[in-house]
Formats: structure tokens, sequence, C-alpha cells
């Protein structure tokens, strides 16, 4: 990891304690229908050790109706939350006052996030994008409404909004990237740490940076929706190596991103968390992320300690596994959604293949938390490997064959835990489209998963080929295939070292 001052980073401490947020998209969530359907989110959240949920809203005639629901929610399970400004929808231009208006409109409520500045309790809010916002109006009409002291941390940018009026800033690039919101290209590789860097630079000593921590992305929206995209970000085991960054880091705040964004595929709440289906279904279906869940505990404990490595605060033995189902090469062009031209206005649509897939490695990637040093075999599609891994979290991959993947922990010889995975990789298109998401499981195995119907309404909507709007994971794991070669593999990479 490269060189940042983390005593000034850790100077810019603006509570009593270190904070973990994830965003939250308001958006897909308007079909719930009272305070309860947001109980299972938080209650969640606050086990991993999530602090608040930062509220992604725009300006949806039921925005204040989910606002309503989430406070109360969050109030009733003793979690926070705040308000993040979608200025996708929000007008920085023109929108200052209602900004203003609508943080005083929540910011009475008891779960309302707030932080300590030398004694005085600010009112929490921050946003997505927003460079120009008149952050003085945006005061004046807060304070106007009866609540003077807010602080504002939005994900301005260096260089492009004015990071000397606001109080704290999130970075949202949480994936290597090439300077230009795509995946790393022509020789040009601009990292998250090098996002950090930049932000350290640009915020003073007094402001919170808010670091940001992803573990995928990956987006495939054809014409059948007005919001065509189609990239990737490096990911692979970018979940691993962002906390062991942010253990090094030690930031005063930390946002996961995101708990429920299926339509980048970076979401980590559960696919059973209720949801509208913005069309994403066609590659999140089958495609649960928990294992991310629980990969991340221990993590959010040390950062929130202060440790340098989570190793202490594993308290039993699991292996986190995941992989894509489909080599990249697979040809889906004669059946995939995004084969045609679509409106391009963002830059962001490319048909066939997501932009960026070059940049993601054909690998099963294996975290396992030991408890005790232990032999890892990972049985990809009959090719077998043995890992020896540590006590403590360690991170390994290998590259993937068609087929079952199965995954074993031994000590001294005798199995201490075995499963197989509910979802093969295949050689076939699912649903005929080129699906670049991730397939997240756990050993011993997790609760099972799977979409509500409300988060599977568009699933067949553009699609080419037949395909069945309903879970499909076997109730049982696949047979297992024999292994007919061996390997060992070593630990991967990691900056810097648990």
């Amino acid at each position: 990891m490269s060189s940042i001052n983390r005593s000034q980073i850790e100077s810019r401490q603006t509570s009593s304690s270190k904070l973990v947020f994830c965003h939250f998209m308001i958006g897909v969530v308007s079909d719930r229908t009272s305070s309860a359907d947001f109980d299972a989110d938080m209650q969640r959240a606050k086990s991993l050790g999530i602090d608040a949920f930062a509220l992604n809203i725009g300006t949806d005639s039921y925005t204040d109706t989910q606002l309503g629901y989430a406070y109360e929610s969050a109030a009733n399970n003793d979690m926070s939350v705040f308000i993040s400004f979608d200025f996708n929808w929000w007008d920085p231009a023109s929108d200052a006052a209602a900004v203003g208006a609508k943080i005083a409109q929540y910011a009475g409520l008891p779960a309302q996030l707030h932080v300590d500045v030398d004694g005085t309790s600010y009112v929490f809010a921050s946003s997505f994008a927003g460079d120009g916002l008149d952050i003085t109006t945006l005061r004046s009409t807060a304070s106007g409404d009866g609540f003077p002291d807010v602080y504002f941390a939005p994900n301005f940018h260096p260089g492009v909004g004015d990071l000397s009026v606001i109080d704290g800033a999130l970075n949202w690039l949480a994936w290597e990237n090439d300077g230009d919101n795509k995946a790393p290209q022509g020789g040009v590789v601009v990292t998250v740490t090098e996002g950090d860097q930049e932000y350290d630079s640009a915020l003073s000593t007094s402001q919170g940076y808010i670091a940001p921590a992803s573990a995928w992305f990956s987006t495939h929206f054809g014409p059948e929706v007005t919001y065509s995209k189609n990239w990737v970000f490096p990911s692979d085991l970018l979940w691993y190596m962002r906390w062991l960054e942010i253990l090094e880091l030690q930031p005063p705040y930390v946002e996961i991103i995101t708990w429920n964004d299926y339509g980048e595929s970076h979401y980590i709440g559960p696919l059973s968390s209720p949801h509208t289906d913005d069309g994403s279904s066609k590659w999140v279906n089958d495609m649960p992320h928990d294992g991310w869940l629980d990969m991340a505990k221990p993590f959010i404990s040390a950062y929130k300690a202060g440790a340098s490595s989570p190793n202490s605060y594993i308290t039993s033995d699991e292996i986190i596994y995941w992989y894509r189902i489909t080599p990249k090469d697979l040809d889906c062009d004669s059946t995939d959604t995004t084969m045609v031209a679509a409106n391009n206005d963002t830059g962001n649509y490319f048909e066939g293949r997501p932009d960026g897939y070059d940049t993601l490695a054909d690998d099963v990637f294996v975290v396992p938390l030991l408890t005790a040093a232990g032999t890892i075999t990972v049985n990809t599609g009959a090719m077998e490997y043995t890992i020896d891994a540590p006590a403590g979290a360690s991170a390994f991959s290998v590259p993937f064959e068609v087929g079952a993947q199965s995954f074993t922990l031994a000590r001294n010889g005798a199995e201490v835990m075995s499963a197989t995975s509910l979802k093969v990789i295949q050689d076939t298109c699912p649903c005929g489209i080129y699906n670049f998401n991730a397939y997240v499981g756990t050993v011993p195995e997790g609760t099972r998963d799977v979409l509500g119907a409300d988060g599977l309404t568009l699933l067949t909507n553009g699609l080419k080929v037949a395909c069945d709007p309903t879970p499909s994971l076997p109730a049982t794991p696949p047979a297992s295939t024999a292994a007919t070669a061996t390997s060992s593999a070593t630990a991967a990479p990691t900056s810097p070292a648990v």
C-alpha cells in the first residue's frame, strides 16, 4: 500500500468513535408498507457493527413515506440513519434550499445520526455527487428551520467541487479505475488508495474523510430500460484487500457501497430484502452476497478497535468464497440484451460483454476465517487445489473450471467441515446474457436467500431467450465431481499483509 499520512487522517476524527456507514438505496424500496419492512435490514446491519445507513434519496413521490419508515425502524432497532442526496436527481445549481429543508425535516427524529465536534452535536448528512451545491444556502435554510449545526460530508470531488466549504467528504470510487469512471485501460490505473491520497491532500485536518469500501461492480442494462449502462470495475479479491487498506488507513468514517444497489451488483445485503426490480434481476436472481457480510464483521471490529488485523475478532471457523458463474470468453452475442444500440448520453453503454470485462480473472476466490491453521481443499470442476491456510484471515484464488464447486476444511487429516456450492460454473449463457455478477457462498452454508416476487418482475423484460422469473437454486447441492487432477495454491498477494 502506498504511503499516506495516517496521523493526519486520524486527527480528523469528528466523533467519539469510528463509524461505519452503508449506502442504502431508497429508490428501490417504494413498495414497503411499514417500518417493519426495514427491521430485518436494520437488525442485520447492526449485528455486523454497521452504525448507520446512508439513505440515498432522489425526488420521487414515495421518498418521504419511505424515509419515515426507515427512521422509525432505525429508532426501534437502536440504529442510526442519515440522508444522502443523490444528485442524479437533485440539482446542485438550484436545490440547495430544498436540500437544507430536507435535512431539517428529519434532523429532529430520534434515529438521526449526530456527530460530536468540539462538544457540539451536529446533524450528519451526505450525498452522491453534488459538486457546486451552494452550501451557504443549505446551511441558512437548515438553520432557519431550527437546525443550525449541520455536518455536511458530500461526495464532492477534489479539483471539481469547493471542499473548503464542507465539513468532510465521501470518496465514492471504491474500485480501481482509469480516472474517468471506467475500468483501467491503456495503461492508466488509478487505485483506491490513490483516491484516498487525493482526498487526504484536499481536505484539512479538521475535515472528516469517508473512505469507501465495496466488494464488486458489474452492471448490464440494455435498451430495455432508459438508463442503459454496461461496464465492470476490477473486483476479484477487492473486498478483502480493501478492508486491509482500511485497517492501515484508520479513517474516521467508512462507507460500504452498498447494501442494496442490485443494479450495479455491489449489494452486500440479502436478496430477500424487499425491493422492486429495476431490471437487474436478470443477473441478480440466484446470486446471493450474504457471505460478504460475514467476511466484513471481524474487519469492522478490528477497524473500530484501531487494530491492524482482524484475527483477534475471528471466533469460529468459516470459509467465504465467490466466483463469476461463466468464463469471461463465453460467447453470448447471439442472445445478449446489449447487442443493439441504446441511448448513450452518459457514455456508460457498451454493446456485448461489459466494458472492462478483461480486468477480471476466471478464478474462485477463497477467504478462510480460521481459529487455527488448517488445510483448505477446493474442487472446481474436478480440478482439486489444496491450500495451507493460517489461523486468522487469509485470501487465495484458484483458476475455476466448469462444473460443481466444493470446499473442505481439514486439520490433522480429519475433516472439520465441507460444503458444495448450490451454484455451478457453467459454459452456457444464463438467461442468454453476459452475467458478470458474483455468486457468494460460505462453509458452513448460510441461510437460503432468494429474491421475493417484487424483485423479479422485470426479469424477462428484453430477454431473447425463455427464462423463468423465479428463484432456481436447488434445495440440495449438486454432486461434486471426483478430482481428476490436483495442485496446490499459494496465498494471494496482500498489501498490506495481515
